[in-house]
This record gives C-alpha cells, structure tokens and sequence, in this order.
C-alpha cells in the first residue's frame, strides 16, 4: 500500500487523506518523508512571485516558508525518481520549480460564495486521458494559473478559455492538476487519485 506525504497538519488536508485512503493509498503528515513512496502537494495560498521572476502585482495569502519546504521537497522527491501529484496550488508550484512561471490573477476561476464553480476541459493524449477522457466538467476554486510552463512538462489539458488545467513531466511521475479531485463529486475524482497510486509501483 504506498504512502503518500503531505507537508502540514492532518487537520488541514482531511479531503486529501480520505482521497488518498479511498484510492487504497495511506497518508503522512508532517515530520519525515522518509519511506514515503510518493507526494501530493495541495491547494493553499499563492506563492511569492520573485521566485518565478515576478512582482507582486494581485498575489495574496503568501506562504513563504511552505513555499521554501515544498520546493525543498519536490527536489528530494524527483531526485528519488518518486512520483509527486500537485492540486491546484501544487501544480503552481510544479511548474515554478521547473522554472515555469503564472499568471497572479484570473477571472471566471474562482470559488463563488465559498462553492467550487465548475466548467468543461479538453484533455490530450497523455497519462490523463484515460482518466478523464477528452472532454469533461471539473471543479474550480483558484485566482492564478500557469502561464509559462517549466523546462520538461507539457500541459495536457485545458479549459475552454485556454487556461492549463493539468500538466505532465515528459520523463518524470510528475503531474499536476489545476482542479480538485479531493472534493470533486462523482468518479472522476477517485479515477485520478488511482492512477496516481499506480506510479507508486
């Protein structure tokens, strides 16, 4: 049964840990990686943009030192050829440590009234497309996005205003996700979740 890391407390990520249980993984929280077989970073506040080359134009709710210790993490985590997931911040986060950079503010994307939004993507040939198939409706709770992407990923899927709604790693078990499958009604959700497991050998 792999064992997925989440940096920070079990009281912040329960939608995580029962997607990850439900698929037939475990979770960690906090203190050591070590054994882990995989890492899933979740959504959360925005990152600082000088660390993808930016000024802080619309970014908010900044996490400097979770920005430090899961861009620390992905490095031990790819280092070890492990697979890694990101939600929504995390693939923000994926994609500035490949050196990609985001976009600190979009319309249309956001929660409304504290409720996921929801909208129609396209998905490419990919390890997604199995998953998701080429068309379908996923959740929306985010104001940034990825604009530039990162040396070695490639995004996969898109909403229909061209915003990337999933990225890979051409020669990694690196993917991220801009929606989120923790708390998406339905399969489509516990499909990713099990497909991601599957990296974990």
């Amino acid at each position: 049964m792999a064992m997925v890391y989440i940096r920070g407390e079990a009281s912040q990520y329960d939608n995580y840990r029962r997607a990850v249980e439900t698929a037939g993984g475990r979770v960690r929280f906090g203190g050591t990686p070590e054994g882990c077989g995989a890492l899933l970073l979740p959504g959360g506040g925005d990152m600082e943009p000088w660390r993808y080359g930016r000024d802080n134009t619309a970014s908010r709710g900044l996490e400097p030192e979770r920005d430090t210790a899961e861009l620390m993490l992905l490095e031990r985590f790819i280092a070890a050829g492990k697979p890694v997931l990101g939600i929504c911040r995390g693939i923000q986060v994926i994609n500035v440590f490949f050196g990609g950079t985001l976009r600190q503010d979009l319309p249309g994307h956001s929660a409304v009234d504290g409720c996921d939004s929801f909208h129609t993507v396209r998905t490419a040939r990919s390890p997604l497309l199995p998953v998701c198939g080429p068309v379908c409706r996923v959740n929306s709770a985010h104001h940034q996005a990825v604009d530039a992407l990162g040396r070695g990923l490639r995004a996969i899927q898109w909403a229909e205003d061209g915003t990337v709604e999933a990225l890979c790693h051409d020669c990694l078990p690196v993917w991220g996700v801009q929606w989120h499958p923790e708390r998406l009604p339905g399969e489509l959700g516990g499909r990713l979740f099990r497909a991601f497991l599957c990296l974990c050998g």
